[in-house]
């Protein structure tokens, strides 16, 4: 078992379909090892690093310390296996746990039962509490007869930065943007125009990165709840990151005067208002930002969530005719469930990116340009 800051295995949870994407972005901050597995990228490190994987990467959605592996084939032999671990070297007595088991192929099919039979064995053997609600989370997957504990390191999603307190319908998570934004090869240098802004997400993330604002800078993880925590050190990883006057500004705008009211909202949440600009317009009525082309991003209405597929068409086909005609040399990124409705567009699109699970939709990333 994991028992100090030494190579271990940390596995970074995102939306199947956006594993390349995340390794990329792991590889870019430093990380060891980055390979790419469905649903999710390992890498090698220690506590250290799973604490700045938390606080620095924009795309996972959970960080996971996999903390111990054995084979077991049947109920005995895994709670004999789980009291056997050192949980007091990485759990507190004094701050409840929960535990969740997925099992698949395996002997031990019954995740509940497997549950109950780690949560039974950290209890007795280390004294903490259990609560079904607690931030600490013991995670068991059981495959083929071979278990992996890992302990998520986040407890809330990491979507959630602390600042978007109000959002539209539909609202796009700051995770899957960031990525978004870095499939369309966004680095921070460049505008970044959103014609359906919502709630800001996509125009608020680009701003943060071009500022160099470390994404988890505002939140509690669960890692601070865990034995090994050193809030001294963990705070020199929030103050190595220094932010910066973005050299662009960032567009949003909306038909409907409550999103850009949540936008503008959110924008002074998170510190990026000097740098964003939120407006109450029509598709018809956007114009392009004077300075450098850049990056047009939207992620538009669907079918499964409007219903009406003309007006639907209408409204990509306005959306299209208006770039085309204003946004020369801008690229395009259209977020959709529908290869027809990124057609009605008009664009010279490549061929798209996902599926990917968005809201309980299949989503897809339609790339354009240079227009």
């Amino acid at each position: 078992m994991t028992t100090s800051d030494t190579d271990f295995e940390i596995f970074l949870v995102v939306s199947p379909g956006l594993e390349t994407a995340l390794r990329d972005e792991a590889r870019a901050n430093g990380f060891k090892k980055a390979t790419m597995t469905t649903g999710g990228v390992t890498v090698r490190g220690g506590w250290h690093d799973v604490w700045r994987a938390n606080l620095e990467l924009r795309g996972a959605t959970r960080v996971i310390a996999r903390i111990a592996t054995f084979r077991a084939s049947h109920l005995s032999e895994l709670d004999k296996r789980a009291r056997k671990l050192a949980w007091d070297s990485v759990l507190r007595r004094d701050r409840p746990f929960r535990v969740e088991a997925s099992c698949k192929c395996s002997k031990i099919y019954h995740s509940g039962a497997a549950e109950q039979r780690i949560e039974r064995a950290i209890r007795e053997e280390l004294g903490a509490p259990f609560d079904p609600e607690a931030s600490v989370c013991v995670r068991a997957r059981i495959e083929n007869d071979l278990c992996t504990i890992g302990v998520d390191t986040s407890g809330d999603l990491l979507h959630k930065r602390g600042h978007k307190q109000a959002v539209n319908k539909a609202p796009m998570r700051e995770t899957l943007a960031a990525l978004f934004l870095r499939l369309c090869g966004f680095d921070g240098q460049e505008p970044v125009v959103d014609p359906m802004c919502g709630s800001g997400t996509f125009v608020i993330e680009a701003a943060e990165i071009a500022a160099g604002l470390m994404p988890g800078r505002s939140r509690h993880f669960a890692f601070e709840e865990l034995v090994n925590f050193d809030a001294a050190a963990c705070q020199k990883l929030r103050d190595a990151w220094t932010p910066k006057v973005p050299i662009t500004k960032f567009y949003g705008s909306d038909r409907d005067a409550g999103a850009i009211g949540m936008s503008r909202d959110n924008a002074e949440r998170a510190g990026v208002s000097d740098f964003t600009e939120f407006r109450q317009q029509a598709i018809s009525d956007l114009t392009v930002p004077s300075g450098p082309p850049g990056l047009v991003i939207v992620n538009p209405p669907y079918g499964d969530r409007i219903g009406n597929k003309k007006q639907l068409h209408a409204l990509y086909r306005s959306l299209g005719e208006t770039l085309k005609a204003r946004f020369h040399g801008w690229r395009v990124g259209i977020i959709t469930n529908e290869a027809a409705l990124a057609a009605a567009a008009g664009l010279p699109i490549s061929k798209p990116i996902g599926p990917i699970s968005h809201g309980g939709l299949r989503v897809s990333l339609y790339v354009a340009g240079p227009l």
